[in-house]
């Protein structure tokens, strides 16, 4: 989930999604407001001036959260990827899930400790540092939002803090990674349908909207720990496959050698629809692709006298996989890279084959449904 990025925050990316101006307006209106009748001697614009840095000191809370657990992310050596804020606060996006469950717990855990240790700091502010008006004022209400946050975030259900806490345990009790995820996902849509409830009854026996912010959150949660339980099933079914397993087969591919009339010569005769190729050297090693649309580039009647290897291109390393990889991974390359194919290639560089997000999703179809005990 990205959207406008406006910086980065420790070499961490920052993005600001659209819906994160909708709740500024409407903390800063709410808040300037309440200002404004709690401290009616203040100026003209100037309740709403303090409702928006109170908005914007809201947000920053948010913002530390996730530092909070980036942080933590990054002493793993887990990569941070985006830090966003968006309508329900934010969301810090990990290259990979921590390897053990105490890793995943500390990662998890942080957040919240953060917005708790805030709590502390702001209380501790309005009382000792004997802070008046709107400034104790706007100090209790930041000490609230972050006490608030805190706990909220502690609930046991994903995609909530509380539920990636809750999958760590489940995971160190039964040793099963897939099995947390389940049961925090469960947990969290028990969650969103109360929420949902919550949002709904109001409505329709008294015709009040007063509780619609929890028939979104209710709704947030619903689909997002339906999304986790959907992937970890995924994940299951996938343990102890590797590259090798998905690889096409008859893939795309060919010698850096071999003219570009040999090429098309070739393909005619195979009848091949492949666009793109891979190209190999004469052991075999993978050096670069051939795309279709590269042969406009040079006269037909040059075809002849052209090596594949003179128009070839060079492959991107990040699309490139070791064969006995687990396949999970290979699913996190394509997502992270956001492309449809990777170069399957084994430890010394042999070229073995092309990787199709296609064949991995006809690959769960045909896999049985895992249960483990």
């Amino acid at each position: 989930m990205n959207g406008i990025r406006v910086g980065s925050l420790f070499g961490i990316p920052f993005y600001i999604n659209p819906t994160w101006f909708l709740v500024l307006g409407l903390v800063t209106w709410t808040y300037g407001e309440g200002l404004a009748t709690q401290f009616p001697s203040l100026p003209g614009a100037s309740p709403f001036i303090l409702g928006l840095v109170t908005a914007l000191l809201l947000f920053s809370s948010v913002l530390a959260h996730e530092l909070g657990h980036s942080f933590v992310a990054i002493k793993q050596g887990i990569k941070v990827d985006s830090i966003t804020l968006f309508i329900f606060g934010g969301l810090a996006s990990l290259e990979k899930e921590s390897d053990s469950p105490a890793a995943a717990f500390w990662v998890a855990i942080a957040g919240p400790a953060v917005s708790l240790v805030l709590f502390g700091i702001f209380t501790t502010l309005g009382f000792a540092g004997h802070l008046t008006g709107p400034v104790a004022a706007i100090t209790a209400v930041l000490a609230a939002i972050n006490l608030s946050l805190g706990l909220f975030n502690l609930i046991p259900g994903l995609p909530l803090d509380g539920g990636n806490i809750l999958k760590a345990i489940v995971w160190k009790v039964t040793g099963n990674q897939y099995k947390g995820v389940k049961i925090a996902s469960i947990v969290g849509q028990g969650f969103g349908w109360v929420a949902i409830a919550s949002g709904l009854v109001p409505i329709f026996l008294y015709g009040s909207f007063d509780n619609i912010w929890n028939l979104l959150i209710g709704s947030f949660l619903l689909q997002n720990a339906g999304k986790s339980a959907q992937f970890a099933r995924v994940q299951e079914r996938l343990t102890g496959m590797t590259v090798a397993d998905a690889v096409t087969p008859n893939s795309p591919m060919i010698s850096q050698d071999i003219t570009l009339r040999e090429f098309v010569d070739q393909r005619t005769l195979t009848g091949s629809n492949w666009q793109k190729f891979l190209v190999t050297n004469e052991s075999g090693h993978l050096v670069g692709e051939l795309a279709l649309d590269a042969l406009k580039d040079v006269r037909s009647d040059r075809w002849a006298h052209t090596a594949v290897s003179e128009i070839m291109q060079s492959i991107e390393p990040s699309t490139i996989i070791i064969s006995d990889r687990p396949l999970l991974q290979a699913i996190e390359q394509l997502e992270a890279k956001k492309v449809t194919t990777l170069s399957v290639t084994d430890s010394d560089g042999i070229l073995v084959g092309l990787l199709e997000k296609a064949a991995v999703i006809n690959l769960l179809h045909r896999q049985p449904q895992v249960n483990p005990a």
